[in-house]
């Protein structure tokens, strides 16, 4: 074949390979395919794409290298350094894409994003919480379910809280600021109210309101504009019902003894801090939905981005290794044709829900398809010889690039997808590629 011809056939395998996507998205979009079927196929693309990884690219290109008087240590540091260095790129400019917005094409990739970003907005919160000895009594790992009862109360300088007397109803942190603890003046009228205490930045005040919801027995008045956290007695006493732990703590604290050895603790602070942050895993659909918008809107770029970063790795292989029809790597082209399809349906839905319209969907996606022949044809021309050094080492780091995206979304999209029971389709697609390399052998 001639060079046209060679850059015309290869830039019709690119397009091939990753025209799934675009079936993918019509189906993520207009049918209601089961959900584990297309977690199924994209076992099947994963076990495939492994399977050529491990034999037509890594033992190939190791075995070509033998052939070139390489001694096998150093052929195996040549190419798991190229799988290394590509799988180091991918995850690197993933991570920086998602950051980004990218996250928002597949649903356990947004979840991971989401949680991560729950995770640093109540950081902060965490902080002050673990100073409050009461709520660090309480074991860090529950205290997510308390997140949502925590709001803000901003008092300004002089302001009154409560006075002595008042029913006691809620526990109280000082965010920033300062208050002031000022004597029950009706107990000694003559000596009228004055300071006994001034609390700072993490100390909590108001504790016995959640344990017995009795009177308050001081005043308090904000020295300085001042921002308080407040958990309201009725809301703690919901979640002590639904939770045994909770409930158990806050018996053990009703206890005189409890209470007078509040202040010590197992749990420094930031340890606690540490571990209760760990533990805010959970997103109501409300957070999700609202996060989901957010980070979608104008994140069309990074989407953009992530999308061509899938597809670039494996269209380079194929090119590269491309030299006629008889060449051709059909079980890099079977994994990622098949592991296009529910990737596709999957990001397709994702970007739905994050308010875009199918004509955008589609758009996003036909950048998938000028990059497959793009890259198909970048292999075939800039990568060189097949068994050159160069042109080794270049496959090499797209066979890494590969195998994280295999590691990084194909394989937990389909165990979020199907469950465990994945890992059957998987093998059989590891052991489909092996008997199509197999036959193509011998």
């Amino acid at each position: 074949m001639t060079n046209i011809s060679q850059l015309a056939a290869v830039s019709l395998v690119g397009l091939f390979t990753t025209s799934s996507n675009f079936l993918g998205a019509a189906i993520g979009l207009y049918v209601r395919f089961p959900k584990r079927a297309l977690a199924a196929i994209l076992a099947f693309a994963a076990g495939a794409l492994i399977s050529a990884l491990a034999i037509e690219l890594a033992y190939e290109s190791a075995h070509k290298l033998h052939q070139q008087a390489y001694a096998m240590q150093s052929a195996w540091a040549y190419v798991g350094s190229g799988f290394a260095f590509g799988a180091v790129v991918y995850y690197s400019a993933t991570l920086f894409l998602e950051n980004r917005g990218a996250a928002v094409r597949l649903p356990t990739r947004f979840r991971e994003y989401a949680v991560g970003c729950k995770q640093k907005d109540v950081n902060e919160l965490l902080g002050l919480l673990s100073k409050c000895n009461l709520l660090r009594h309480l074991p860090p790992e529950e205290i997510e379910a308390i997140l949502p009862y925590i709001r803000p109360r901003r008092l300004h300088a002089g302001e009154i809280l409560f006075h002595a007397g008042d029913q006691a109803d809620a526990l109280y942190i000082v965010a920033y600021g300062r208050v002031k603890v000022l004597a029950d003046s009706r107990k000694n009228p003559e000596s009228g109210s004055h300071s006994i205490a001034t609390l700072g930045e993490g100390e909590a005040f108001g504790e016995m309101a959640l344990l017995t919801g009795g009177p308050r027995t001081a005043t308090i008045c904000a020295e300085t504009e001042t921002e308080l956290l407040q958990i309201g007695k009725h809301d703690f006493d919901r979640l002590v019902k639904k939770d045994r732990v909770l409930a158990n703590a806050v018996q053990h604290l009703s206890h005189e003894r409890a209470i007078h050895n509040l202040s010590s603790t197992e749990l420094d602070p930031s340890t606690w801090a540490r571990i209760a942050r760990s533990n805010v895993q959970h997103l109501t659909r409300s957070e999700a939905r609202t996060l989901l918008v957010e980070t979608g809107h104008g994140a069309g770029l990074a989407i953009v981005l992530g999308n061509i970063l899938d597809t670039i790795p494996g269209c380079l292989v194929i090119g590269a290794s491309f030299n006629g029809l008889a060449s051709l790597s059909l079980t890099l082209m079977l994994g990622m044709f098949l592991g296009g399809i529910p990737e596709a349906a999957a990001s397709a839905s994702m970007l739905r829900k994050a308010g875009y319209r199918a004509r955008t969907i589609f758009g996003l996606w036909s950048t998938v398809l000028i990059t497959g022949v793009l890259a198909t044809m970048a292999g075939k021309l800039l990568i060189g010889s097949p068994d050159s050094l160069i042109a080794i080492f270049a496959q090499t780091i797209a066979g890494g690039a590969v195998l994280a995206l295999v590691v990084h979304a194909m394989i937990p999209e389909a165990i979020d997808g199907g469950g465990s029971i994945v890992v059957l389709p998987t093998v059989a697609g590891f052991l489909f590629a092996l008997y199509l390399a197999l036959s193509t052998a011998y």
